[in-house]
């Protein structure tokens, strides 16, 4: 073999391997822009998911699970055929059984809850507008207020900003259930009769009255900004009545909205 064509040899040989080097490395640049591509898709894909999720409003709770109900309705009822239900508020007196009179809404206003017997205190209670499941769109509980610190008398450390600020549920109980309230907001109001002064059939009428409480025009007022959820037109409220000391056409009101329903043991 002479020396040209050694030479052209050795040229063939390093064109060859020229184009073996720019195959392998199209190769993996292709396959690495392919799969960066992909990869950017995927990630612009999470974003979207957690966004729906996040949008979604979170209704009341209802869950399988059985909660606690420290409450011995059998017993209670066995006395008094007409308690059904029971509150409680942490950290306040209020820890009573809730009563409706089959006949006479202002019967408990004077009597016990207990055993129906007569006292000036009366007992916590609902009227007979109101059904006894707490599924009303309002529901109005009432209690005195100047019995020491008896019945709803209590209620009144919500006018305190730190108390309100730290105390944001109160519970009732029924046999079967226990009903978690956050408290949207406690205020002093006039002397309506809530139930009667307002048509809460009407929707318009509903959606009126969840913004007054949740903005009442009050100079004595709490309200909680950062709910647990938004109150909406299918929303349960229970309005916690009381009257204020010395003003005979005030009452405090504490509402709530339920934001847990737990089935009992």
């Amino acid at each position: 073999m002479n020396e040209n064509e050694s030479n052209e040899k050795n040229g063939n040989s390093k064109s060859a391997k020229l184009i073996l080097i720019f195959i392998i490395v199209f190769v993996v640049v292709f396959c690495g822009i392919y799969f960066g591509i992909q990869i950017y898709y995927n990630h612009l894909a999470e974003p979207a998911h957690d966004e729906i999720t996040s949008s979604v409003t979170t209704a009341p709770q209802k869950t399988d699970k059985t909660a606690e109900n420290p409450i011995d309705f059998k017993s209670l009822q066995e006395k008094n055929n007409e308690i059904y239900a029971w509150i409680k508020i942490d950290d306040t007196n209020v820890n009573y059984p809730i009563v409706q009179n089959s006949v006479d809404d202002s019967f408990y206003l004077k009597h016990m809850a207990e055993d129906k017997s007569w006292s000036a205190s009366g007992a916590i209670y609902t009227e007979l507008i109101n059904h006894k499941d707490f599924n009303d769109s309002f529901t109005v509980v009432y209690g005195h207020n100047g019995y020491g610190d008896t019945m709803f008398t209590t209620l009144h450390k919500f006018e305190d900003t730190e108390f309100f600020d730290s105390h944001p549920y109160f519970y009732i109980y029924t046999p079967d259930r226990k009903l978690t309230y956050q408290v949207v907001s406690a205020f002093k109001y006039d002397d309506r009769h809530i139930m009667n002064s307002f048509n809460f059939a009407d929707l318009e009428v509903v959606k009126n009255f969840h913004d007054f409480i949740q903005n009442p025009s009050s100079s004595l007022k709490n309200v909680r900004m950062d709910l647990d959820e938004q109150i909406t037109d299918s929303s349960k409220i229970v309005i916690l009545s009381t009257c204020i000391t010395n003003q005979k056409s005030s009452r405090y009101l504490v509402c709530g909205v339920l934001t847990k329903d737990e089935k009992t043991s």
